[in-house]
């Protein structure tokens, strides 16, 4: 009895143990059931999916690759883009340490293109320009714009990118998939159709030789690419399918279908368009934007020449601070673009050894820029390195400011505005160049020269000016009045002045400590900072122009011809003719985007037998 007994309670037991296997196994798949349930109805109460997790990437560029990646729509990856260019915009180098972008202000156009993410240069969206012929129109006589005049898009390209736009006209590619291209949309129109033609029994061979026809194309596009892919017969089978379309569209369809269907292929256009224009306009802006690699190491393999030599101290030169000579001033991080200056300018100079450059520059390529020219002499002049974050001024923290850039774009107005001018790029002062009072006190006038101009004259009578008083010697661009632009919302000035350009300035250092030109400039800035909420960027060029006005002598223009970084359009005996050229724009001559035609003015003054040239493959 006990053992029956036992042996029961052992059954039991067993039984009691399988029920609780199945309850478990039973828990187990209602769990599994669930949670991904819960995941699909959004109660994870923040956990995200590992592929919609927005975090800061490591790197902007691998954001970027992730995003061609995804297997999301069209529409999608564009609106992906648009938070990626975001991301990268602050990433890409500025021309200078007051936020003005690189080469290439408005609140208006500039800030909306902020918004979108897409890191183009500062902008001052201009109002119609007048009518009336100006020398730069004439410049452009004789000249057909490939561009149809109606053709609005590409207008708005050109105000919302800029010299882009410029670029994308002159670097057209031929398609490589025309047909392809043409297949598809037959493809996609063939397929709005087929389910209408199919509901109609009376048309059941039509209906055959359209899915025929479709399954065809489907098969063709699967392994086809681009046009040289395509089988031989592809033109027949084009026009088999535009007749099968053709005979499609005589009869009575669903036209909500077929509305729908081609409503898809127009927005997956557009979006697909958008992104590409997107992602074209941020490989662009990279390409003007960062240092190429050559450039980055010729100034690394110099800097360490520079250690590796002997000591190569400036001597204390009596003619850094005589007025009696002819002094330069270069403002630049560049080591080709200075050398470019300074060896176009002692070529055309009839007595050299009276020119003293003074190269300002930062601490990153201080040691290399006085390597170079340790190495590269240019005649008998007198070049001065200086590392501007090292002097000994006021300013406790100073970090070396390029002249800045701004581009000027007019969205609307008459047939030059529409046409021809529709983009200008005005170069102006930095923040380091109202410390010249202070850096050269002992020099009563100086020249400043961008690092991106080209000198093909003697630039000596610049020294017997006669200029009436005024501060700043310029070249004035009247084809942009002050009143047109829309950033200067605030301050009392001349509607009707012309813009003025930094590029080639003589500058009278006597009068500017006479009027106070530098402590101006800080009051007009302090004041537009306080004012309201407006980029930095437009608040320095309002401040720049304020101080200037009344303060500027007209050079003739002949001194100097600008437009050399954007127009593709300039007349040839306009350059013959020009003392100094200015290659103001996005595209630099030392790029490889830079406009080819216009690069030899800059190369030949470039020392091509230094080795590390060679080494470091600069082949501008």
């Amino acid at each position: 009895m006990k053992g029956g007994g036992g042996g029961g309670g052992g059954g039991g037991g067993g039984k009691r143990r399988w029920k609780v296997l199945v309850i478990g196994v039973l828990v187990l798949v209602i769990l599994s059931m669930l949670v991904p349930l819960a995941f699909l109805l959004g109660l994870h109460n923040g956990f995200h999916s590992p592929g919609f997790v927005t975090v800061q990437p490591a790197s902007s560029f691998e954001s970027f690759t992730r995003i061609n990646a995804t297997k999301h729509t069209q529409r999608d990856v564009s609106e992906r883009v648009d938070e990626v260019l975001q991301k990268i915009n602050p990433v890409l180098p500025k021309k200078s340490d007051i936020n003005v972008g690189s080469r290439d202000m408005n609140v208006t156009s500039g800030t909306d293109s902020k918004k979108r993410g897409l890191p183009v240069s500062p902008t001052v969206v201009a109002n119609p320009s007048p009518a009336n012929k100006t020398k730069s129109e004439a410049s452009y006589e004789g000249v057909q714009r490939k561009v149809v005049s109606g053709d609005e898009t590409w207008r708005t390209c050109e105000v919302k990118y800029g010299s882009y736009c410029l670029w994308r006209e002159e670097n057209k590619e031929p398609m490589k998939d025309t047909k392809v291209k043409q297949m598809k949309d037959q493809l996609f129109v063939a397929r709005a159709y087929y389910p209408s033609i199919a509901k109609m029994p009376s048309q059941s061979k039509l209906t055959r030789d359209m899915k025929q026809n479709i399954q065809e194309f489907e098969r063709i596009l699967s392994e086809s690419s681009q046009d040289a892919d395509l089988p031989p017969q592809v033109d027949k089978k084009l026009q088999k399918m535009e007749a099968v379309i053709a005979k499609a569209k005589s009869f009575p369809v669903d036209c909500n279908n077929v509305d729908k269907k081609l409503r898809q292929i127009l927005d997956l256009t557009e979006d697909e368009a958008s992104f590409h224009m997107k992602q074209s306009v941020f490989l662009y802006q990279l390409a003007v934007q960062t240092m190429p690699k050559s450039l980055h190491c010729l100034s690394m393999r110099l800097t360490v020449e520079h250690f590796k030599s002997a000591s190569l101290e400036d001597p204390i030169s009596e003619k850094f601070s005589d007025p009696s000579l002819l002094h330069f001033v270069i403002i630049s991080d560049n080591i080709l673009a200075s050398s470019v200056v300074i060896n176009s300018t002692v070529v055309h100079a009839r007595d050299s050894k009276n020119f003293v450059f003074h190269v300002l520059t930062d601490e990153q390529n201080y040691f290399a820029m006085k390597q170079w020219f340790v190495r590269n002499p240019c005649k008998q002049s007198t070049v001065q390195v200086l590392n501007i974050e090292k002097l000994e001024l006021d300013d406790s923290d100073m970090k070396l400011s390029l002249p800045a850039e701004f581009r000027v774009s007019f969205p609307s107005g008459d047939l030059l505005a529409s046409q021809q001018n529709r983009t200008h790029y005005l170069s102006l002062f930095s923040q380091s160049h109202y410390l010249l009072p202070k850096l050269f006190d002992k020099l009563e006038k100086v020249v400043v020269l961008d690092d991106d101009v080209v000198v093909q004259q003697n630039l000596s009578p610049l020294w017997d000016l006669d200029m009436e008083g005024k501060v700043n010697g310029a070249v004035k661009l009247c084809t942009v009045r002050l009143g047109q632009l829309k950033s200067l919302k605030r301050g009392n000035f001349d509607t009707n002045a012309c813009l003025w350009m930094s590029g080639l300035n003589v500058v009278d250092l006597a009068r500017w400590r006479e009027l106070g030109v530098s402590e101006t400039y800080q009051k007009y800035y302090k004041e537009q900072m306080s004012g309201g909420d407006e980029s930095s960027e437009a608040i320095a060029l309002q401040a720049s122009l304020l101080t200037f006005q009344d303060q500027v002598y007209a050079l003739d223009d002949k001194w100097a011809l600008s437009g050399l970084g954007y127009d593709y359009y300039i007349n040839a005996e306009a350059i013959k003719n020009a003392a100094i050229l200015h290659y103001n724009g996005n595209m630099k001559p030392w790029l490889e985007l830079g406009i080819p035609k216009y690069k030899n003015y800059w190369r030949k003054h470039l020392n091509r037998e230094d080795r590390f040239l060679s080494d470091c493959n600069v082949n501008p």
